[in-house]
């Protein structure tokens, strides 16, 4: 028996249990029919601002599974650039931090058109504009070469590791993709749903580079679950809920990668994960019409160009409660300056101290 799924003669043939899955299935695509609705009765900026939310989260979200965890004031920033949305106090952001908003905005705003190796290539690199990931130097917008090994995840001392997961031989990756994309460019004959479960899976199994896999797997999955929304704004985040429900994310994947064809469990978890993404979206939509109705409660009060700035940080929940030392770091001011701002604030009833005492006064968004 085959230790592991690719090594099957029957690769890659995969099947799985309809009844199994088909509850499921129904109701991810009544919660995705009534999200966009809900959606698309929002005004224009109201869209754009639940649209910018979304992205954020989810580019933040993809790099904290890999364990890289990206300035959220950038990622906000480098998203409302790329898609023309005006915002207060835009940060410059660093280049991998615009690589993985160009590789995820490449994959939902141009969701209809080919995955081709061309396309995936220009992902990798983006991903890596060093060529480097952490200290080591990889092979970039090429498929991986296994030089030192085969491609392993392992954990356990040394002399008592245990093998999660080996890829593919690095000779069979071209043949694997060449197959992986024509399925994924020209069989129109699977609910779009699944196909986007069956791309993360296939896509992670070959694990075609050395590095960010994971990453390109979850843009291969946003742009199918786009196509099946049949909208190029996103309003929920896959990344988000693979992040909370990590563990078992790792454990499907390596009981399904060691298993036969059979892949009923791993589209069970996927489908039940995208249903959790999907109502999670409620909060998201609660904080941008709070956000909307708060600016229009205050449309005449008198409001400094800091206090504003800083007002929508605490709105789009970048940083929910604030000092006069971060306020102060924040708004590039004196710390007298920011204490004066922050009163002013609470004279108005915009701000409140926290109820929890503590070493330093925190003050937060009065409800």
């Amino acid at each position: 028996m085959s230790d592991f799924i690719q090594q099957r003669t029957d690769w890659p043939t995969f099947i799985w249990e309809s009844d199994a899955v088909i509850n499921l299935l129904g109701e991810a695509r009544n919660l995705q029919g009534r999200l966009v609705g809900k959606m698309e009765s929002l005004g224009f900026d109201l869209r754009n601002e639940a649209v910018l939310n979304t992205l954020t989260l989810d580019v933040i979200k993809t790099s904290e599974i890999e364990g890289e965890y990206l300035n959220p004031d950038q990622v906000r920033s480098s998203i409302a650039r790329r898609l023309g949305i005006a915002i207060e106090g835009a940060a410059d952001s660093d280049r991998n931090v615009d690589g993985v908003v160009e590789m995820m905005l490449d994959a939902t705003q141009h969701c209809f058109e080919p995955l081709t190796p061309e396309r995936l290539f220009d992902w990798h690199a983006a991903l890596f504009p060093t060529g480097r990931s952490g200290m080591y130097k990889i092979r970039v917008a090429h498929w991986r070469e296994d030089t030192t090994g085969p491609m392993q995840v392992v954990s356990g001392a040394m002399g008592k590791e245990r093998v999660h997961f080996q890829a593919p031989d690095s000779a069979r990756v071209e043949k694997e993709m060449n197959l992986f994309l024509d399925w994924f460019n020209n069989d129109p004959s699977l609910d779009l749903v699944l196909k986007a479960a069956i791309s993360h899976f296939w896509f992670v199994t070959i694990h075609p580079f050395e590095d960010g896999n994971g990453r390109i797997a979850r843009a291969i999955t946003d742009m199918v679950l786009a196509q099946s929304d049949k909208s190029k704004q996103r309003f929920y985040s896959m990344s988000a809920q693979i992040r909370i429900e990590r563990k078992g994310y790792y454990e499907v994947l390596e009981k399904t990668q060691k298993g036969d064809l059979n892949i009923t469990a791993w589209m069970q978890w996927f489908l039940s994960c995208l249903i959790s993404a999907i109502k999670s979206t409620d909060s998201l939509l609660v904080s941008v019409l709070f956000k909307a109705d708060f600016w229009s409660r205050h449309a005449k009060t008198l409001i400094n160009e800091r206090q504003h700035k800083l007002l929508n940080k605490l709105l789009d929940g970048i940083d929910r409660k604030m000092t006069s030392s971060k306020w102060a770091k924040m708004a590039k001011c004196s710390k007298d300056t920011a204490i004066r701002d922050i009163n002013d604030l609470i004279e108005k009833n915009i701000l409140q101290k926290e109820a929890a005492g503590g070493r330093s006064t925190n003050y937060e968004l009065k409800t």
